[in-house]
């Protein structure tokens, strides 16, 4: 989960230094720059369409894109010589089935990088789904009700009118079901490339990253993702995420390339030891800056963006056992 329509200017002052400001994000200006500019560094495949922009970022690996919506969800298809592994499923708007069936005739599971709605929506198109066994995720197994995720399918939430066909008014995620439970340091083997799984709770309970290390790779989820970084909701363990991080930003020392889940497929590695830095400092008080009580806070530290709230700074959780959509918001 990552981006809002309405975003509180926060500035954040350092004792003795010079006041840093986050920029408001615009969602408009994002809509004109498509694509941005990692990713116009990428070659479009073939298999794209109007809803779906399909990078091949690296040999066997294709990054398909929902840009034209303001989560900016990437989902990753890591193709190996006997079997694929897809790494999140989107939003759910339009099938994504169809997209993977382009580019590989392989046996394709699904393992969601977490399970927020804009990265299981796709999973019911789909018989073979490898999960976290937590409650937080069985819970999130029954879909998601159009109310938990009205707020991003408005009109204004697109940057062209939605797909034909669709009503926002009416949209939900299907219910799923895990064919197979995983845990952290199970390698998934594809045949020609393997891939671990790397469990890092802290933006959701459910948490997972994926490391092809023989390839350089390191696929993040929302963990990191070249946006602002989301830990706002309920389910979000700061705890937990600095230890996330800090394993994730050990790992990059070995890779070539970061690949999250949202508004770039791919950049380079080296980011994970600069959120880690300005993590420590958000949470150590060095930036002082205006909370929204109410809300969200967007902070910017050091040229990383955080959305957060007080109660999570606070270090509350809620109740983890109810799932989490991504927008649920503190009562």
């Amino acid at each position: 989960m990552m981006k809002t329509i309405t975003l509180l200017i926060a500035t954040m002052f350092l004792t003795g230094c010079q006041s840093e400001q986050i920029t408001p994000y615009d969602f408009a200006i994002a809509c004109e720059s498509i694509p941005n500019e990692e990713n116009a560094k990428l070659r479009l495949s073939e298999a794209s369409d109007d809803w779906f922009q399909v990078y091949e970022v690296s040999e066997g690996v294709y990054s398909i894109m929902e840009p034209y919506q303001i989560q900016g969800t990437i989902s990753h298809l890591i193709v190996g010589s006997d079997r694929a592994i897809l790494f999140d499923t989107g939003i759910g708007l339009l099938p994504i089935k169809p997209v993977v069936d382009r580019i590989t005739d392989l046996p394709v599971s699904v393992l969601n990088s977490h399970t927020h709605y804009d990265h299981v929506g796709g999973n019911a198109e789909f018989s073979s789904i490898l999960a976290i066994d937590s409650d937080y995720t069985h819970a999130n197994m029954e879909g998601f009700e159009h109310s938990r995720i009205a707020e991003d399918f408005v009109p204004d939430t697109f940057c062209n009118d939605p797909p034909a066909g669709v009503d926002l008014a009416t949209f939900h995620t299907r219910p799923w079901t895990a064919s197979r439970y995983v845990e952290d340091g199970e390698i998934l083997d594809l045949g020609d490339r393997r891939l671990e799984i790397l469990h890092v709770p802290g933006h959701t309970p459910d948490a997972t990253a994926l490391l092809d290390a023989d390839n350089g790779l390191l696929f993040t989820g929302d963990s990191f993702y070249d946006a602002e970084l989301w830990l706002f909701v309920p389910e979000t363990n700061l705890d937990d995420y600095e230890r996330a991080i800090s394993r994730l930003a050990g790992v990059e020392r070995d890779v070539k390339y970061l690949l999250g889940a949202h508004t770039s497929a791919r950049v380079d590695a080296g980011r994970l030891t600069q959120v880690q830095t300005a993590f420590r400092k958000l949470r150590s008080g060095d930036f002082v800056g205006e909370m929204n009580p109410g809300g969200r806070s967007f902070l910017a530290v050091d040229g990383i963006e955080f959305v957060t709230s007080q109660q999570v700074l606070d270090g509350k959780q809620g109740d983890t056992s109810r799932g989490g959509s991504g927008l649920d918001t503190w009562h």
